[in-house]
């Protein structure tokens, strides 16, 4: 694949519209690789002016915040913004809504400022443009819930885009009980990704999974790479992973795209 590196066109006077930022998921989770390769396919089969850090990215720092390390935090985040601003970034895209919250919300306090943009809103507006045409394809008919990740939704209020994505696959949208406003966490929210559960009756990602197989849904729409990881992991605590797949936006639109080859 053919991914451009911001130093590499800097070198060559050029700077790119957007910065696509992967994220730790992205980067090194073997499931998450898959999304960033899909929105890679989009981004190259488009002829999008964008590039992506490489080995100069690191963590946003989002974890060790939510952990409650604010010095940890900070430090991560200064670094971030001295090697961004160096390179004068404008626009921010990624497939992270932790990393989405952090760049928006966190970020300015400490001196970075930019146009953030989560890839579903993203490729909504590439779809709304008339830039990118998924109408049709394997989807079609199919029923599809969509599970609002909370740093998405509630933290950020992003309901339509994701859904308008579905709408123009030609999929059957089918909402979960508990969505939009008061959809419920997947469990891996503040940094809970990163240590077992406390006691209790019953795993968070259980109890969503359960919501999400009970719309019959063939497929679980997700925008996060930590939904993903939770929700996978319980349509296989239910043995329903062969007949429920988890897939991200992502990888909904290049698979209707009969052109694209993820």
């Amino acid at each position: 694949m053919n991914v451009p590196i911001l130093s590499d066109l800097a070198a060559q006077g050029k700077n790119p519209e957007v910065l696509f930022w992967v994220g730790c998921a992205g980067s090194f989770d073997d499931r998450a690789q898959r999304v960033t390769r899909a929105f890679v396919h989009i981004l190259n089969h488009l002829n999008i002016n964008y590039a992506v850090l490489g080995p100069e990215e690191s963590c946003t720092g989002d974890p060790a915040k939510r952990a409650g390390n604010e010095f940890l935090f900070q430090m991560m985040a200064m670094n971030n913004i001295q090697v961004l601003n160096a390179y004068e970034v404008k626009t921010i895209i990624t497939t992270c809504p932790h990393c989405f919250n952090t760049f928006k919300n966190e970020y300015p306090a400490l001196g970075g400022h930019y146009e953030v943009i989560h890839h579903s809103t993203y490729l909504q507006q590439l779809i709304a443009a008339g830039k990118l045409r998924v109408q049709g394809g394997p989807f079609a008919g199919k029923k599809i819930t969509w599970h609002d990740s909370c740093y998405l939704g509630r933290a950020n209020e992003v309901y339509d885009a994701p859904r308008e994505i579905i709408q123009a696959l030609d999929a059957d949208l089918v909402e979960m009980k508990r969505c939009r406003k008061n959809g419920l966490c997947c469990g891996a929210g503040g940094a809970q990704m990163f240590k077992e559960p406390e006691k209790g009756t019953k795993d968070i990602n259980i109890e969503r999974t359960e919501e999400a197989l009970g719309t019959q849904a063939e497929i679980i729409a997700v925008g996060c790479p930590f939904c993903n990881t939770m929700l996978t992991d319980g349509t296989k605590h239910f043995e329903q992973n062969d007949q429920v797949q988890v897939k991200d936006l992502a990888e909904l639109v290049v698979e209707g795209l009969p052109e694209i080859k993820a």
